[in-house]
Order: C-alpha cells, then sequence, then structure tokens
C-alpha cells in the first residue's frame, strides 16, 4: 500500500523540521512535502481531481460501485464532491448514514486519504436528509444578527465532520445586486457588500471556531457572481463591470474572507473582459485566478474550480482541456470533470511536454496536501456511524435555529394594517409550488391550520392550467383574507398564474402575499395589500412566517436587498408580537 512507503518519509520530514533554514515551514506542511515526494506524475495530478459522487450506498456487485472503485482505488483521485441532486435545487437528498458508510467504504478503498466536500450552504440540510434546516444566507442577513453566520460556521463544521465531510463549499461571498440574477438570489447575504462581508466573516470564524471539528471553508464565486443574469449551470455569463465598481462591491467580501482566513476560493465560469479582455471564464483566466486573487490579493490557500460540469465551462473546453487550463490559470482543484481519466491524461501529457511544469503543478499538490494533514486525516479517516444521529438531532440546535428564522420575518407593505390576522376569521389560503408533489407548503398549512381551524386551503402549481387553477381556489368572495404562501420564482409566476393572482388582488378580500424562494416577487405584485418574506425557504421559516402572522412573534426583519416598485434595501415594517397564552407549533 502506498501509506506504508509513505509513513517512514513522513517522519523524517518530521525531523528535519529545524533544517529548513529561516524559511518558517508549517508541521503539517514538512509531513505533506514528504507525502508529495513520494508520489509518482500520475499520482500527484490525480490528487487534483474531486470526482462527484451521489451520495448513495451502492452494491457492491453493481457497475455504479465499480466505477467509484476505478476512480478510488485505480485512478487515485484526491477528493470525492456529494452532489446528490440531479439539478440543481431539487429536494433529492442523502440519507446521511447511506452516505457516511459510502464514504468510509471509498476511504478504505484510498491509498490516501480522500478529502471529501460538499456545498452545506445550510449546513448539512442543504444535501442530506436531517440536520440543523438553517434558513439561506439572505434569510439570516434579515435578522442582522452576524451571530447567526457564526453559530451555522459552528453547527456546519460539526454536523460536516460528524458525515465524513471536511470540506465544505460555504458561505457565499456574492453580493446579489441584480434581481433577476436566476442562480444566487436567497443564497448570498444581500446586496451591500459591508454587510455581505460581515456575515461572510462570522461564518468562517464560526467553522474554525471547534478545534475538534475542522473543515476547510469556501468563499464562492470569485469575482463575484451576484450580478449576472444568466446561470452559470447553463451557460456563460458576461459582466462588462469597471474594476473601480468591483473593488468597491464585488471583490469586498472575498478581501473580508482572505483576511479571516478563509481556507479556498471557487471560481466562477463567468467572463469578465474589464478584467481579462480575451472573454475566458474566471476559472481559466490566468489575469483573474493569478493576477489577481494570487499576486494582488495575497491569497495563499487552495484555489478550487466551481463544477467543470457547468455549461459556462464545458460548453468551451472538454475535461481535458478545461483542467490543463484551469491549472494554468492558477487554480489548484479540478472540482468534478465530466471525465476524471482523460482530465488526468490532459494534465499528465501537458507536464510531459512542458505545456506545464512540475513546479507549477506540485504546489497544487502541497496545498492539498497540506490540507488534509492539518485536518488530521492521516490519523483518521473513516467516521463513527454510530454517532451521527447524536450530532444531527440536538435538539437545543433545532431551537436556535428557529430563533434565527423568526428574526428573518420582513414585512415590507401592510395596507390597512390588515396583520396580525385574527385566528377566527374563515380566511383562504393558496400554497403556490413549481411542482406538482412538493413538500413545501406543508409545514406552513399545517402551522396555519392550527392557529386558525376555519380556513379553506387550496394548493396550486405552476404547471396547472388556468381552468384547474381556478376550480382548486374556487370562490373567494368570503374570505376574511386571501393568504398567498408562494414558494415558485418570480419568472415561473408569469401568465395564467400571475393573472389569476392579479385577480385576486384586484378583488374585495385583502391578499396577504408571502414569498419563500425569490423576494423579488414583490416587483410583479407592488399593489398587493400585504407583502411579507422570510428570505428563506427553509422549513423553519414557514413556521415563522405563520407565527408572525398570528402575532406569536413581532415583524422584525429588515430587507437585505432593494425590490424594485416594493421595498428600498434596509426596509421593514416593525410589528411587535401580541401577547399569547400558548405558542404553537
Amino acid at each position: 500500500m502506498l501509506l506504508r512507503r509513505v509513513f517512514p518519509l513522513i517522519f523524517l520530514g518530521v525531523a528535519l523540521l529545524a533544517q529548513e533554514g529561516s524559511t518558517v515551514v508549517s508541521p503539517s506542511e514538512t509531513t505533506a512535502r514528504a507525502i508529495l515526494s513520494s508520489l509518482s506524475l500520475r499520482d500527484r495530478v490525480a490528487q487534483l481531481i474531486v470526482a462527484v459522487s451521489n451520495g448513495d450506498a451502492p452494491a457492491r456487485q453493481s457497475e455504479d460501485f465499480e466505477k467509484y472503485h476505478h476512480l478510488v482505488a485505480d485512478l487515485h483521485v484526491g477528493g470525492l464532491m456529494v452532489n446528490n441532486t440531479v439539478e440543481f435545487g431539487s429536494a433529492r437528498n442523502a440519507n446521511p448514514h447511506t452516505m457516511a458508510v459510502f464514504l468510509n467504504q471509498m476511504q478504505k478503498l484510498s491509498s490516501l486519504p480522500l478529502l471529501v466536500s460538499s456545498d452545506f450552504e445550510q449546513s448539512a440540510s442543504f444535501r442530506i436528509t436531517g440536520g440543523a434546516k438553517f434558513p439561506q444566507s439572505m434569510g439570516l442577513a434579515a435578522g442582522g444578527d452576524v451571530e447567526a453566520a457564526r453559530y451555522e460556521g459552528q453547527v456546519t463544521a460539526r454536523e460536516a465532520r460528524a458525515l465524513g465531510i471536511h470540506w465544505v463549499f460555504a458561505p457565499v461571498a456574492d453580493v446579489n445586486n441584480n434581481p433577476a440574477n436566476p442562480i444566487i438570489n436567497l443564497r448570498s447575504y444581500g446586496e451591500d457588500p459591508e454587510q455581505v462581508s460581515r456575515f461572510v466573516t462570522a461564518f468562517i470564524e464560526g467553522a474554525h471556531s471547534d478545534p475538534a471539528n475542522q473543515v476547510l471553508v469556501t468563499a464562492k464565486h470569485f469575482p463575484g457572481h451576484g450580478d449576472t443574469a444568466v446561470d452559470s449551470h447553463l451557460g456563460l455569463p458576461k459582466l462588462t463591470l469597471s474594476r473601480d465598481r468591483m473593488d468597491a462591491i464585488e471583490l469586498k467580501p472575498f478581501r473580508a474572507a482572505i483576511a479571516s482566513g478563509v481556507d479556498s476560493i471557487m471560481t466562477a465560469h463567468m467572463a469578465l473582459p474589464e478584467l481579462d479582455p480575451s472573454g475566458v471564464p474566471a476559472t481559466v483566466s490566468p489575469k483573474i485566478l493569478t493576477d489577481l486573487l494570487r499576486n494582488e490579493l495575497q491569497f495563499k490557500n487552495l484555489i478550487v474550480t466551481d463544477a467543470m460540469t457547468m455549461q459556462g465551462l464545458a460548453s468551451l473546453f472538454n475535461s481535458g482541456e478545461g483542467s490543463v487550463r484551469s491549472l494554468l490559470a492558477g487554480a489548484d482543484i479540478l472540482l468534478m470533470p465530466p471525465d476524471p481519466e482523460m482530465a488526468i491524461n490532459a494534465v499528465v501529457e501537458a507536464v510531459e511536454q512542458g505545456r506545464l511544469t512540475e513546479e507549477r503543478l506540485d504546489q497544487s499538490v502541497l496545498r492539498l496536501l497540506t490540507a488534509k494533514v492539518r485536518l488530521g486525516l492521516m490519523e483518521r479517516k473513516t467516521v463513527d456511524l454510530e454517532a451521527i444521529s447524536d450530532v444531527l438531532a440536538a435538539p437545543d440546535v433545532a431551537e436556535h435555529v428557529q430563533a434565527i428564522a423568526d428574526a428573518g420575518v420582513t414585512l415590507l407593505r401592510n395596507q390597512r394594517n390588515i396583520v396580525p390576522l385574527a385566528s377566527n376569521g374563515a380566511h383562504c389560503l393558496i400554497t403556490v409550488t413549481s411542482l406538482r408533489i412538493s413538500q413545501q407548503g406543508q409545514r406552513f398549512i399545517q402551522a396555519f391550520k392550527a392557529r386558525s381551524p376555519k380556513v379553506k386551503i387550496a394548493s396550486i402549481d405552476t404547471t396547472m392550467p388556468l381552468a384547474a387553477i381556478e376550480a382548486e381556489v374556487g370562490n373567494t368572495l368570503r374570505c376574511t383574507s386571501i393568504v398567498i404562501a408562494n414558494f415558485a420564482s418570480i419568472t415561473s409566476v408569469q401568465k395564467d398564474l400571475g393573472h389569476l393572482l392579479d385577480k385576486l388582488i384586484a378583488g374585495i378580500p385583502p391578499v396577504v402575499l408571502a414569498t419563500f424562494n425569490d423576494p423579488y416577487i414583490g416587483t410583479r405584485f407592488p399593489t398587493v395589500d400585504v407583502y411579507l418574506t422570510p428570505f428563506s425557504s427553509a422549513t423553519p421559516s414557514e413556521l415563522s412566517v405563520v407565527k408572525a402572522l398570528f402575532g406569536e412573534i413581532g415583524f422584525t426583519g429588515h430587507s437585505p436587498v432593494g425590490i424594485p416598485q416594493m421595498a428600498e434595501m434596509g426596509a421593514g415594517i416593525h410589528i411587535p408580537a401580541r401577547r399569547v397564552v400558548a405558542q404553537k407549533r
């Protein structure tokens, strides 16, 4: 086994630490240098590959298991990324114990420990069932307390390490100042670069606060994806921003992250002609990754590409060429190349032909190996399966997260002081989702019925024709109020559904529009009587909105973004809680 050959070199390297001269070299880096010296060229290249897994544990006789066996045992890839959604934004999350079993299996197959990553933007619940269900970043910012982000960082690190995840692709450092942004939106802390910087810093500090649960954290997506109107999963965004503008807005949170000791920065598959006139994505741009990020901003840690399967990069380069160009640009880690073996072969060939120097390659490998050593993976690379439930089901965490969600509920319009609502009213509740079968809205319905037993409920989705929508909603003239809990985006609430909502808003019963997935939907319905949002679609936020509607908690949030025709950034109508006898869940 490779490790048997490596360990004697490790001990020799540690013993030689004092002989490094005036250069300060950490013990972790000294150990990593010893490991690096034992690796072949091909194995060094393979260490920079992070292959994708879906979190399932396939049978050992299956084709899927053979695929992972080949990646880990034969190709010697350096890491795995748990990315279990079929489509970005899908609700199909992994079973935590099944995922941990699979990761343990892969670690046992691997000669060197695998560095396992996932984009736990809302802690582990972003990718698994169970765990703390934090609001999206914008929901935390609406509450205004940076300690919420610090706490999320702590919980995220603890949950990640319990599951066998060592590298968290969070926090999002993008400044979302474009209401039409189709991919960042709630994932950002808002449109104020100073506020985004404070929350990014707090998350990083929280994630680094517990030595027993060390993780790598990642600021993304460099140099700033918040002002885009194209989803880089589907195409190549292009921003013509001046350098002065980027210094004032986009780059500020990344500077703050670097100052806070962020472990890695993820690249964006987007073109910025003002920074690189060639028009190539930042991921393969030496001007952006080396000249700006490495040299000017003085970032010394890991640079990781965004997923190389995304069309913002994959439509321009295959796995091999994209990988070579990314390393030449200054990236260290190649995340999810569509064909890992092609990527390895192409980088090896680039080194052998002199296109990429071994010195440049070894800089990246050393950064990766040093991180693995510092995380303690050389001592233990598997996890205790029996301890997972204790970490994911901590009741004190759930209570704290609910309080964070409560603080983010933001009231932006309240004509005729319609809210808080009376529990004895004949309210009509309409839930709107983008999928015919969806768990979103179910907690809202349950909590609303507990407070208003007379409520009439209609559930519709954006795929339904107008006749079916009207039949489901029925006659609303006798409703004390019409409460619309919207979980769809502004782009999907158009045409038939939009016309129906316009009709309801223009009718006699007052309409309360509570939106969860897209706060900018207020732009589409600027005359609605009541408009509110928790800036989050997490389940606790559903309960928070119902509690606020019936006066059990106050409306205390401030909007982290401006919503055209509805509210300016920082807006928020504050209404104190009513006195209630007992809290309903």
